[in-house]
């Protein structure tokens, strides 16, 4: 396991975002993560950016923190860095003054991993940029959301140069070792007590020079175009919910690695149903015979198929029946609505003035008004 220090780590105090001590145990930073996880978690705050970006925080500080070498590494970088005034402006009583770019690679030296004798060559020190997150839109359909589906969604972004397949050289030609490094794509540098790498100026940590650039992406092994990306969408998914795809973002430069594709989700609305968590629900309607006397009810569901429902004799507006396994991945919960009708015939009128005559007792006795 890597556990080469970042230049973050100079700037970040994961203890502080964790909200423990430095000192603190590995279980109780273990378990003041999991209760910063599932509270800031994107499945439980969706659309809340500034909750993702505190979750993405946890995560950083938990990934260093919460390795016992790379906390070790860590705690030794915060003792000897900026943090603690270790590293600074000017030279002082038992200090140094030092000018670079990527403070990781000088660190790596302190640590014996690069540098002139350390046990990384120089190349494992060279660091490709990283691709950016992308994000991209999705509507499905009501039925597609509570089932789940395989699909493909097109979008225009940078993508790896179809033609230079990202080398940036034009096909049939060859890039020649960059004459500063040798190809080694780092410079060693001598700062009197220490010694460091840091990537090669001319050729941009490659070790080689592009003589013969593509022409369709000038070069840099990127280009603008349409592509198709295959996503995979889980059962019961909801608007505003976020799928990530690893690696499906913006590609990388010099041999560094693809950002993600983050896809938002939007369900269209269903003009029967709506959704309790993972169950279905749809209000049904019935006359008042029906509620009173009792009936037999088929109530539809989204495989096309109805179920009958019995109701019982006496029923009133608001009773949920549940449909078990009707509901996709979860159940379908019928409420029943006792339908008024607004408009009466002269049968129909004549029958309920009957039945109000019928009816001695009144349901709002309990009332004492």
């Amino acid at each position: 396991m890597s556990t080469e220090p970042q230049k973050e780590w100079f700037e970040k105090d994961y203890y502080k975002a964790l909200g423990v001590s430095d000192k603190a145990s590995a279980k109780d930073i273990t378990k003041a993560y999991r209760k910063l996880a599932r509270d800031f978690h994107p499945d439980a705050n969706p659309g809340d950016e500034k909750a993702e970006e505190r979750f993405k925080e946890i995560s950083s500080a938990y990934d260093v923190i919460g390795d016992e070498e790379k906390r070790k590494s860590y705690d030794e970088v915060r003792r000897m860095g900026p943090m603690a005034g270790g590293f600074g402006g000017g030279p002082g009583p038992g200090g140094f003054n030092v000018g670079f770019d990527d403070i990781g690679d000088l660190l790596g030296g302190l640590f014996g991993r690069g540098g002139r004798g350390g046990r990384g060559g120089p190349q494992e020190q060279t660091r490709g940029q990283p691709g950016s997150d992308l994000e991209a839109e999705l509507t499905l359909d009501f039925d597609d959301a509570v089932t789940g589906l395989e699909t493909t969604i097109t979008l225009t972004s940078e993508a790896t140069c179809s033609t230079c397949s990202g080398g940036g050289s034009k096909p049939g030609s060859t890039p020649e070792p960059c004459g500063v490094c040798h190809g080694k794509g780092v410079q060693d540098e001598n700062q009197g007590l220490f010694s460091f790498s840091r990537p090669c100026a001319a050729c941009s940590g490659r070790g080689s020079i592009i003589t013969d650039p593509c022409r369709s992406c000038g070069g840099i092994g990127v280009e603008v175009r349409p592509r198709d990306v295959k996503v995979r969408i889980p059962a019961g998914v909801k608007t505003g919910q976020k799928i990530r795809l690893n690696g499906r973002g913006g590609p990388g430069r010099l041999g560094g690695p693809p950002g993600d594709l983050f896809v938002r989700i939007n369900v269209a609305d269903h003009p029967l149903f709506g959704r309790n968590g993972k169950d279905l629900t749809i209000d049904v309607p019935i006359t008042f015979s029906e509620a009173a006397l009792g009936a037999k009810v088929k109530v539809p569901t989204l495989e096309g198929e109805p179920v009958t429902i019995k109701i019982p004799p006496g029923t009133s507006t608001g009773k949920t029946f549940r449909l078990r396994g009707k509901g996709g991945g979860g159940d379908v919960l019928a409420t029943v609505v006792v339908a008024v009708p607004s408009n009466l015939t002269a049968e129909q009128r004549a029958a309920v003035e009957a039945l109000a005559q019928a009816t001695h007792e009144s349901p709002r006795a309990h009332l004492g008004v």
